[in-house]
């Protein structure tokens, strides 16, 4: 352990000069538990971690960042997921193409199938379900376990799933300059129960939506949020802030991300 000496020393000088509010007291909190720590757990402490810390000094009141904007079609109807997917990727330096993506992507290959008024389908949180090359056939998309593990292999320990988070950690990331991943619908807002149905997948019964979409996040400011969107030539797309938030959150808060 550190000597209790240098701990109350390092107390005394952190409470003279730093100015509490809210987000220091949490960044005050985090060094006590470090100095407290072992030595060994202090060198081994998470990225990620570190990162959060960190960013809690950092977040911007806006941010607008310079993303590549591709278009999922026409070879991918339904690729919105590896599509945006590839803007992230090539944002963070790596030069891998939509297609790519699309051949590489783990699949659920449980065939559709309705049985007594129920639908028997795929579990996007398994795999992509159905066809994404062509919407004459049955198909839906993919969510954010199967995204996070491909982005994982192009870059290798600095990508992060921030699925379930508070949205302020899109903010921090975007302060930071790393666009965010994120499953939301083609509407940007919340949709009625109406638009959605119930599957019976081989994991379990799911409601899904065929509106689901995907886009990366590239800024906000205090009314919107920007975006591209691979159904659009729309670069740095804007939808109200509460709206886009409201259906990110109805989807299950997915996102993905990486360490700069």
């Amino acid at each position: 352990m550190i000597p209790l000496t240098v701990c109350l020393f390092t107390l005394t000088i952190t409470l003279h000069f730093y100015k509490f509010n809210k987000k220091n007291l949490i960044i005050f909190f985090c060094i006590i538990f470090l100095i407290l720590s072992p030595l060994n757990n202090v060198t081994a402490v998470d990225s990620s971690l570190v990162f959060k810390v960190n960013s809690l000094r950092n977040t911007k009141s806006k941010v607008l960042l310079n993303a590549p904007l591709i278009l999922q079609y026409p070879e991918l109807p339904r690729g919105c997921e590896v599509t945006s997917l590839a803007m992230l990727l090539q944002h963070a330096g790596v030069m891998v193409d939509k297609l790519t993506l699309a051949r590489a992507v783990k699949k659920d290959p449980t065939p559709y199938r309705r049985k007594n008024g129920i639908i028997h389908f795929g579990n996007p949180y398994t795999g992509f379900v159905g066809d994404m090359y062509s919407k004459r056939k049955k198909g839906l998309g993919v969510y954010h376990g199967p995204i996070a593990d491909l982005a994982e292999q192009f870059l290798p320990a600095r990508i992060i799933d921030l699925t379930g988070e508070d949205f302020t950690q899109v903010y921090n990331h975007l302060s930071n300059g790393s666009p965010v991943w994120v499953i939301i619908n083609a509407k940007y807002k919340r949709l009625p129960k109406s638009d959605f149905e119930t599957w019976k997948t081989p994991t379990g019964v799911i409601k899904i939506t065929y509106q689901e979409h995907s886009v990366l996040v590239t800024g906000y400011d205090e009314h919107y949020i920007y975006f591209n969107d691979p159904l659009s030539m729309v670069k740095n797309k804007k939808a109200p802030k509460d709206e886009f938030i409201a259906s990110w959150v109805q989807m299950g808060k997915q996102a993905i991300t990486y360490l700069p």
